[in-house]
């Protein structure tokens, strides 16, 4: 198995929380999206997306798109599972995961911030604003989701679920972007304990062969 990835990559970091969860050995094969690496022919051959991460299997089945990814290893590599099997548990947790993955990353993620500043031309400070602006609006969110339906130490109980493979890297790039996160402390309880666990550490920015300092 290998996995097309950016170490920085928040989609990225969202499959390797899973891999490291379930234990999976891959090969890692980095993509530097900061210098367009993800559109060299070679690659946009693999992922007409142009993007990253991308998951191939041994005999060649490859699939882009993280919530996609991290759907299949749950259904062909189903312990420890990460959406559970239970309709409405299953729906809380996507609830929760779609907010992160579905309303704020689209808005915030390096492609559109490169729109914002190359073609638009907004000033930096303007780049920085509209950042905050989705970050608060998505989180304030994601804190009344926890405080509604949120339990045990991670999102939803005692282990962890996709909703905190979603959590853990848009909130590592909120604090990396200079965000105050002071109003979401249910959020960053779990944050925490995440933070505290093997495989979220293993799965880290800092961990990954390609991290630049």
């Amino acid at each position: 198995m290998q996995l097309y990835s950016f170490f920085n990559s928040s989609t990225s970091y969202r499959v390797r929380i899973a891999l490291a969860l379930k234990g999976l050995d891959y090969d890692y094969r980095g993509v530097n999206i900061r210098v367009d690496e993800q559109k060299a022919d070679g690659y946009r051959a693999l992922n007409p997306s142009k993007g990253v991460p991308l998951l191939v299997e041994d005999d060649g089945t490859a699939l882009s798109q993280s919530m996609a990814i991290i759907d299949y290893l749950d259904e062909t590599r189903p312990e420890p599972r990460l959406l559970p099997a239970e309709p409405l548990a299953r729906a809380r947790v996507l609830e929760l995961a779609n907010a992160i993955a579905c309303d704020m990353h689209p808005v915030n993620n390096l492609r559109i911030l490169g729109y914002l500043k190359n073609e638009l031309k907004v000033s930096e400070e303007q780049k920085n604003d509209w950042y905050r602006h989705w970050i608060a609006e998505g989180f304030t969110a994601v804190e009344a989701l926890l405080e509604r339906h949120g339990h045990g130490a991670y999102c939803f109980g005692e282990a962890p679920t996709l909703a905190d493979c979603c959590l853990v890297p848009q909130v590592a790039n909120a604090e990396r972007m200079g965000c105050d996160l002071s109003a979401y402390p249910r959020m960053m309880a779990v944050y925490q304990h995440c933070q505290r666990q093997p495989a979220f550490q293993q799965a880290a920015p800092s961990r990954q062969p390609d991290f630049i300092a």
